[in-house]
Formats: C-alpha cells, sequence, structure tokens
C-alpha cells in the first residue's frame, strides 16, 4: 500500500499544535497547583485561627476541664492536619502549656519539642526550651531538667531577655540536686554576667545560703 505524503507546511503547523498544547496543559497544571497551595494556606490560616481562640477562651479565670478538653482536641487535630503551616510553632508551644497545666508532662515536653523545630521566633524556641526544663522539674528529674535549661541557654547571650532567668532555673535546680558547688558557680556566673541584674540581692541571698561568697 502506498504511504500518504504529508507537505512539509503541513507538518510544521502539526509541530505548532502539540507545542502550543504543551503549554497549555503545563500552564493549567502551574495555575492548579498554585491554586491548591493558596487554598490549602487559607484553610490552614483558618484552623488555626480557631484553635488558638479556643486556646484564649481557657485563659483568665482556671478553665473548666470541658474547655480545656476542647482546646487541646482542636490544637491536635489542627497540628495533625497541618503540620507545617507557620502557625504551627505556636500552636505546639500552646498545647504543651494546656498538657502542663493538666498535669500531662510527658506529652507536654513532646508539644514543646515540636515547637522548637518548627517555630520561625528565636523567642519562641527559648521558651519552649525553658519549658520542657520546667516539665521535666515538675517530675523531680532534676538531671534533664538541668540539661534543658543549658539547650535553651546555648544559643543566648547575657544581653537577652531569657539569659538571666534561665540561669536562676539552673541554680535551683542544681541545688535541689544537690549539686552545691555547679549551683554556686551559676549563681556567681548570673553576678559576672548580668552586672545590674535585678535578682542580685536573690542571688546573693542564695550563695549564702550555700555558704559562698559572690
Amino acid at each position: 500500500m502506498p504511504r500518504l505524503s504529508i507537505p512539509e507546511g503541513w507538518r510544521s503547523l502539526r509541530a505548532l499544535v502539540v507545542l502550543v498544547t504543551v503549554v497549555v496543559v503545563l500552564a493549567a497544571a502551574g495555575v492548579g497547583g498554585w491554586l491548591w497551595s493558596s487554598s490549602r494556606t487559607s484553610a490552614a490560616m483558618a484552623a488555626y485561627a480557631v484553635a488558638l481562640a479556643r486556646v484564649h477562651d481557657t485563659r483568665g479565670a482556671p478553665p473548666s476541664p470541658e474547655a480545656r478538653s476542647a482546646a487541646i482536641q482542636t490544637l491536635e487535630t489542627t497540628l495533625s492536619t497541618y503540620p507545617s503551616a507557620p502557625a504551627a510553632g505556636n500552636a505546639a508551644y500552646e498545647l504543651g502549656n494546656l498538657r502542663y497545666a493538666g498535669g500531662d508532662f510527658p506529652r507536654a515536653r513532646a508539644a514543646y519539642q515540636i515547637a522548637v523545630g518548627q517555630s520561625p521566633s528565636p523567642t519562641l524556641r527559648t521558651m519552649a526550651r525553658a519549658s520542657i526544663g520546667y516539665a521535666w522539674e515538675a517530675e523531680k528529674n532534676y538531671a534533664s531538667a538541668s540539661q534543658a535549661y543549658r539547650d535553651a541557654l546555648g544559643p543566648l547571650k547575657p544581653t537577652d531577655f531569657h539569659f538571666e532567668e534561665l540561669l536562676v532555673d539552673l541554680g535551683r535546680v542544681q541545688e535541689l540536686a544537690g549539686q552545691k558547688d555547679d549551683a554556686i558557680a551559676t549563681y556567681r556566673r548570673i553576678l559576672k554576667d548580668v552586672p545590674k541584674s535585678l535578682r542580685a540581692d536573690d542571688v546573693r541571698g542564695r550563695l549564702a545560703a550555700l555558704g559562698a561568697t559572690p
């Protein structure tokens, strides 16, 4: 059977049509992906707004167990659905606070750890690390609390807001753990690194109680 001969002009036109079709399909896919991403971002923002509003409702007067439970459940669901959203770190920190207030210290630490990993805010990361220490301290695990406070102190400078407070926390748990020499060194560090400390008198009092001089 003889083969049909396609004129050169038709071949060029067909190639152009194929090229245009490919471009249109790719453009449509790109627009669809952008619309999907935008829609998911908006949904995440709305979900976190609702979850954090639930948290706000638990503040002030002691919340009812039902209100705390509802806030926790909403935060857990939102974090599970949108784990990488910009507000995830803040939501995880609030979840940790609610669990801590309910005495659920292990799960509070787990939430604070998410906040450390997810939050873009250095201040919130510091607060979450410190809160991990508070949760260990509440369980009288002073060694782990001490390490958590050291982790929180790690990136800080003496001029940073939480520096002095974390050193006081560290000195306290060292005392509780019977680590007298370490506590003395920590309290002396406060007086050295924060010469204008508002807690200087209290720190000197702790040193005196430990039988040490500034």
